[in-house]
């Protein structure tokens, strides 16, 4: 059957950062796909609110919450020792987990956005989640991969950031001056592009054990955003939209299933065109 290898029947991935935008609609491509997920993530009540929706969809597929913080190491081993003592072995990894600020100018976030006035409290908080987070949880669930004998998958969720750079003119705002224009932070730039690192080395690390690690680098989503930063954004993108949050779904669906089970270490962007630009 031509979709017969996306079937992930018999297959467990976990997914860091479940609660946020993009890691329900992960949950649910793997859901379709068969695979029982366990959905973890720092915020509890984010967790629930997911499974709720999840759980009406999928009342027949094993869904697993556990709250676990990606830059605790001592949080990522229990929760691989809790899944291991139910008898559950991760097969997918998929790390998920960002701070993606927002820029907030009736919080004063406008200056502190831009490099001069970036902190270094707020780099370390933004790396430590969204790249050494990929990093310890890529650590341990993959070292399990490898030892099990039967391999597995690690899925990196980058950005088309990562191969290109912010345009700043999507985020200016009229009445403002040039020193106090909100920008796209030097932190998502950087974490994007580690993860795409990150899925180059760990593509050959484990790769005689049958571990596999690509990256998906998703374009703009659409979610309520400003008419003004929409059409801006649009004018950049040649098929003319940001996309739909279920677009990413089969790509997802084919990352983490023996249809690509010969692709491995690269990074597939899903922009719309905008980096071929």
């Amino acid at each position: 059957m031509a979709f017969e290898k996306f079937n992930l029947d018999g297959k467990t991935a976990l997914i860091t950062g479940a609660a946020g935008l993009l890691g329900a609609e992960h949950a649910q491509a793997l859901l379709e796909a068969g695979a029982t997920v366990v959905l973890t993530d720092i915020s509890n009540g984010g967790l629930l609110s997911v499974n709720a929706r999840l759980s009406k969809l999928f009342q027949d597929k094993l869904i697993i919450l556990k709250t676990m913080d990606v830059t605790n190491p001592s949080d990522i081993r229990s929760v691989q020792c809790d899944l291991l003592g139910e008898g559950i072995h991760v097969d997918i990894l998929i790390n998920n987990a960002a701070i993606n600020p927002k820029v907030d100018p009736h919080k004063g976030l406008v200056e502190s956005s831009r490099l001069e006035n970036f902190s270094l409290d707020q780099w370390n908080i933004q790396v430590n989640v969204g790249l050494t987070g990929a990093f310890l949880c890529s650590k341990v669930f993959g070292s399990h991969m490898a030892s099990n004998g039967k391999g597995g998958v690690i899925l990196n969720i980058s950005s088309d950031l990562s191969v290109t750079s912010p345009d700043q003119r999507l985020y200016r705002k009229s009445g403002i001056s040039e020193d106090q224009q909100p920008v796209k932070p030097v932190t998502y730039s950087v974490i994007k592009a580690g993860l795409v690192g990150l899925t180059n080395y760990l593509s050959t690390y484990w790769a005689d054990k049958n571990v596999r690690c690509n990256a998906l680098s998703p374009g703009g989503i659409f979610n309520n955003q400003p008419d003004n930063f929409v059409n801006r954004l649009e004018s950049l993108i040649p098929l003319g939209r940001m996309a739909d949050i279920d677009e990413y779904r089969e790509t997802v669906q084919y990352l983490c299933s023996d249809a690509s089970k010969y692709m491995n270490g690269q990074n597939i962007v899903v922009d719309g065109g905008r980096s071929a630009l």
